[in-house]
């Protein structure tokens, strides 16, 4: 029997499916694993190529199988799909990511480092945080407008609202709702707290951190963003330029081109939506800013001279990105045009 040089590992949370092929493509192995086997089975096998999705848990055991020795490739799932033959089952998945770790033209996604993911969780934490206290704060606008208590827009002005709340000499609204309502406030109250602790030793790290510092001489770009970078984009020197790093982004249009015709659409949306997120409101920011700027003396201004805000900020936060993974893969730190 020929020995495995190619391993597709199938994860999940109990049962694993290993496929394995040997260096003529042909199948020798299939196998099911349970959670406390996985580690013992690569430990009795010779340097393999394991290949896996890059889905929940993927780091962990992709830093796991490479400590035994063997070679870790991950892989986007999207980019796993076509190669499932037919049906959807366990052993079907491990042999379609055998078969997809094997092509050479293949993206493989770059393992994180524990203190990479670590930053990747208090970012989405801090998210989940944000979307439960504009969900809150969307609530209580709403009861309150029910009861003809509107303010203006924005978070600035919840305080307010929680003000009208505790007026106990404010008769627009019965006991019954002001005592339910107050608990949506201090729910807010406390969500801030939460948040503000979050951003707080972000912000810290951020200043005692060579890269975020340096990310964060780009002009729209703070101390979470420069965060989130570091730690959603482990290894830059995976992307060719720039203007890969954008794409992966989704901040490039899509393309739908056929018979010799480029058609460009709207921007793709593809990839991470969190690090783009940031990026577009970093630029929405920058381009408040330059508004104020004299006529013509910045590249966003005249930018905003001839195209709409919104796909001003999207073209922004695109060249914002490019600037990033130059200084992510280069060195260096921001220098304006003039300076330059």
């Amino acid at each position: 029997m020929q020995q495995a040089t190619t391993v597709g590992l199938d994860l999940a949370k109990n049962v694993f499916q290993v496929h394995g092929v040997d260096i003529g493509g042909q199948t020798v192995l299939r196998r099911k694993l349970r959670r406390g086997e996985v580690e013992d089975f690569f430990r009795a096998q010779p340097p393999l190529i394991v290949g896996m999705e890059a889905c929940g848990g993927a780091y962990h055991w992709a830093r796991v199988i490479e400590g035994l020795g063997h070679r870790v490739r991950l892989m986007p799932p999207a980019y796993v799909k076509p190669y499932v033959k037919r049906g959807k089952t366990d052993a079907a998945d491990a042999e379609a990511i055998c078969e997809a770790v094997t092509r050479p033209t293949m993206r493989f996604v770059p393992p994180k480092t524990e203190a990479q993911q670590a930053a990747g969780t208090e970012l989405k934490v801090r998210q989940m945080l944000v979307q439960q206290r504009t969900r809150t704060v969307n609530a209580l606008r709403g009861h309150l407008a029910e009861f003809g208590v509107v303010v203006a827009k924005g978070m600035g002005k919840v305080a307010d609202l929680i003000a009208i709340l505790r007026d106990n000499d404010d008769r627009r609204l019965p006991s019954a709702a002001r005592e339910a309502l107050l608990e949506l406030a201090e729910q807010i109250e406390a969500l801030e707290e939460r948040i503000g602790r979050l951003e707080t030793g972000m912000v810290r790290r951020s200043r005692t951190d060579e890269t975020a510092r340096r990310l964060a001489t780009i002009p729209g770009i703070g101390a979470i963003t420069a965060i989130a970078l570091q730690a959603m984009v482990p290894d830059p020197k995976g992307f060719q330029s720039g203007r890969h790093f954008a794409a992966s982004l989704g901040l490039t249009p899509r393309a739908h081109s056929s018979g010799g015709k480029e058609r460009l659409g709207r921007i793709s949306r593809q990839g991470n939506a969190t690090l783009r997120s940031f990026l577009v409101l970093g630029a929405t920011a920058r381009l408040r800013y330059a508004k104020r700027a004299p006529e013509g003396t910045d590249w966003a201004t005249r930018l905003l001279a001839r195209r709409p805000f919104k796909v001003a900020a999207v073209a922004l936060a695109n060249k914002m990105a490019r600037i990033a993974w130059a200084l992510l893969a280069k060195g260096g730190i921001y220098k304006t045009p003039a300076t330059a």
